[in-house]
């Protein structure tokens, strides 16, 4: 298993003075945003019309020894405005075909979430299966827009030898491992998981016993924590719509790996991983609004490098 880093995080750097860095942290991985939520700073897209453009990242991703473990388009392609889901829908297509062009076989995107009709402004995400009317806006949703998209997407990935990683977050259809392997067994194994346990902790899930449900449908893993704070969660419950930068009144906040849960609790995560097949990377995504991305990015870093020396097969018996 090996450490890398979402590189937003790094968005102010030009993608040159990005690998220069975390080398200094001994990663040598990147996952970079194409556009939609995570923007474009380190990948454009153009580069599918722009060979030469294309030759000069792929020589300047193998001049610093790195490799890109996928590239990510989080957006929400099933939104029921028309515009907005076309241009995530597109921004995921490109994304496939550029993967396909760098030898990336997976790229990373969420589910999406679609209104309650066909005259519907904005997204319904449906929590509760009462009053009755919500179970029929979600069979709604799952039948109409949710199926028909990602079945002919998951066919165009396979068929440019491309995988979807899907993050479960809540807000969108796929939040849970259950949602998860539903939208799978509908549209085949092309479709698996971002892994980001961050989002399985405030939603009351083990992330480490929800490996053992995912198993193989893990394809990419993002490396973030978060902290629940239970003084505040008698009040709030975790579906806690204050704002994150409003800490100490929320019931939960992302942390960077290592605040919200200790080295043991990590090394266990990385040893199921790798009981359950996956032995990829760990991709830092940093969220932490109590530290700066330098000072996350530092932390998580010398944080997980040493879980991943301890937990490598082969490493030194003294260790």
């Amino acid at each position: 298993m090996r450490l890398g880093v979402f590189t937003p995080l790094l968005s102010k750097l030009p993608l040159a003075d990005v690998l220069v860095k975390l080398k200094t942290f001994d990663i040598h991985t990147v996952e970079l945003g194409t556009g939609n939520y995570p923007g474009n700073a380190h990948c454009d897209l153009g580069m599918l019309e722009d060979s030469a453009a294309l030759d000069r990242f792929k020589g300047l991703i193998e001049e610093h020894g790195f490799k890109i473990s996928a590239l990510s388009c989080h957006g929400n392609p099933l939104h029921p405005d028309p515009a907005q889901s076309k241009a995530a829908q597109e921004i995921n297509r490109k994304t496939i075909l550029l993967a396909e062009k760098l030898g990336v076989t997976e790229i990373v995107d969420f589910s999406g979430c679609p209104g309650d009709s066909p005259q519907a402004k904005n997204p319904n995400w449906v929590t509760c299966p009462w009053p009755p009317e919500y179970l029929d806006v979600l069979a709604w949703q799952w039948d109409k827009v949710v199926t028909p998209y990602w079945v002919e997407r998951a066919k165009f990935a396979s068929d440019h030898g491309v995988r979807v990683a899907i993050e479960m977050h809540p807000g969108f259809v796929v939040y849970s491992p259950e949602t998860l392997l539903r939208l799978r067994s509908i549209a085949g194994p092309a479709i698996g998981c971002n892994y980001d346990p961050s989002h399985m902790f405030w939603q009351g899930i083990d992330p480490i016993a929800a490996i053992r449900v995912l198993g193989d449908a893990i394809f990419h893993v993002h490396a973030k924590d978060t902290q629940m704070y239970s003084a505040n969660l008698p009040k709030t419950g975790v579906l806690d719509t204050k704002p994150y930068t409003d800490e100490r009144n929320r019931g939960w906040i992302f942390r960077t790996c290592g605040y919200g849960h200790g080295a043991e609790w990590w090394k266990e995560f990385v040893s199921t991983l790798r009981m359950f097949g996956y032995d990829n990377v760990l991709s830092i995504e940093h969220e932490d609004s109590l530290l700066s991305p330098e000072e996350g990015l530092t932390r998580a870093a010398n944080f997980l490098n040493e879980i991943i020396l301890k937990e490598t097969p082969g490493a030194a018996w003294w260790i």
